[in-house]
């Protein structure tokens, strides 16, 4: 019998669970795990059944379960989960997207004043308060669209106090928001140009200084660096994000973003994943194949750039997962649109629906090491993600244009356009 803090969803025209979808390799469309007239019963936030919603209903008769029918035609699907953003920053870059289309290189932004060390300097002038709210407001806006996990970088401080300040205003926006964010440490972004110091000192002072920080403030487990010219060698990488895990600390790496080698990292230092890869040749996505780590596309990048998309579909036929995130920023991604995204990059790189699907869902979970949401299984986090429409295709169809009607988290509804209750 189901508890009074039980909640019965449904019932479903369509109901996609991802469940038992393979973390690697090539999907058809076929093998979408779909339930027709299902319903989901959540308990204490979790998952407790999936089944038949007629079923369900005659399970939970006799208690106190609370009911949230849905009418008319309605598809569910696991809430979204956006596995690489850098939503916590001050400022705008609007004038360096209008001269990058004007033809001008980021050199020639950079020297204008733009670029990243823009975006740094306004991120250090904002108080924590101030890049809290900014962070709250980013990650609702994510949330109306659907996304119910969402992993949030530093990166914008480059250097102690800074860095500290992001990760703790990513820390006060999680305890804010509906939704879950990841916090990940990216101070090893790029090298800070107030002061004259080269990688390996700087890599060294993140090791001796700021990581152990985190640890004792508990504001991250999660370490990511560049790994690019210009940014931070091969070598130096491994050994950086060798020494993190030592600390305990998880690891990611953005990879192979104008050249190669950043996945060479990745799969030598066993990280969770490997994000960009739009440089990635035959040679690197072999090396991936043939390792545990989820390669992460991030579209939004490359419409922002007008550069290559991940090559997502060599990847998947190499044997890989694959994960599509929006890398929301404030420089190359600045749209944050994570469905508007994915369903591009499925046209471009011609990937079908399940693959686009998953690598929102069930894979972007992997992508983030989380093994407790990404599908609708019982004890699984009860995180959905519902639209008014008879025809999941619709989603992507619409390339992210129509937003869910509801979204649940934890077995609440955190967000509500004229859900029904009874």
């Amino acid at each position: 019998m189901a508890a009074p803090n039980s909640i019965l969803y449904g019932p479903f025209e369509q109901l996609l669970t991802m469940e038992a979808v393979p973390a690697k390799g090539a999907l058809s469309d076929n093998d979408l795990p779909i339930l027709k007239g299902a319903g989901v019963l959540i308990e204490d936030g979790l998952i407790k059944e999936v089944d038949d919603y007629k079923k369900l209903q005659h399970k939970c008769k006799n208690s106190l379960t609370e009911y949230h029918v849905f009418p008319d035609d309605h598809v569910a699907l696991p809430g979204f989960i956006d596995a690489h953003t850098h939503i916590c920053y001050a400022g705008s870059r609007a004038k360096d997207y209008a001269a990058r289309n004007a033809g001008k290189t980021y050199l020639e932004i950079a020297k204008a004043g733009g670029g990243i060390w823009n975006t740094v300097q306004h991120t250090r002038s904002a108080s924590l308060a101030t890049l809290t709210a900014l962070t709250i407001h980013r990650a609702s806006a994510h949330l109306r669209r659907g996304t119910t996990t969402i992993e949030v970088k530093s990166g914008y401080g480059l250097d102690t106090e800074n860095e500290l300040k992001m990760l703790q205003a990513i820390g006060n926006a999680a305890k804010a928001s509906a939704l879950d964010m990841i916090s990940t440490c990216l101070a090893a972004h790029t090298l800070p140009k107030d002061r004259k110091i080269d990688s390996t000192t700087y890599l060294k002072e993140i090791q001796s200084e700021l990581l152990p920080e985190i640890r004792k403030q508990q504001l991250a487990d999660r370490v990511d660096i560049f790994v690019e010219e210009g940014s931070f060698g091969v070598q130096e990488s491994i050994d950086f994000l060798a020494y993190a895990k030592e600390l305990g600390f998880k690891c990611t790496v953005h990879a192979d973003q104008f050249s190669a080698g950043g996945s060479q990292v990745a799969v030598t230092a066993g990280a969770l994943s490997a994000d960009h890869l739009e440089a990635s040749g035959n040679k690197e996505i072999q090396m991936l194949a043939k390792s545990n780590v989820m390669p992460v596309a991030l579209p939004g990048a490359s419409i922002g750039l007008g550069c290559d998309f991940t090559p997502a579909r060599k990847l998947l036929d190499a044997g890989t997962g694959l994960a599509i995130a929006s890398d929301h920023n404030p420089g190359s991604a600045p749209m944050g649109h994570l469905i508007t995204q994915a369903a591009i990059l499925g046209t471009f790189e011609k990937l079908t629906q399940a693959e686009v699907l998953a690598g929102v869902t069930i894979r972007a979970a992997l992508a983030l090491g989380l093994h407790d949401r990404g599908s609708l299984e019982i004890g699984k986090l009860g995180d959905l993600c519902v639209y008014q429409l008879k025809d999941l295709n619709e989603i992507l169809y619409h390339q992210g244009s129509i937003d869910p009607i509801a979204v649940i988290k934890k077995g609440e509804v955190v967000i509500d356009n004229t859900i029904g209750a009874e």
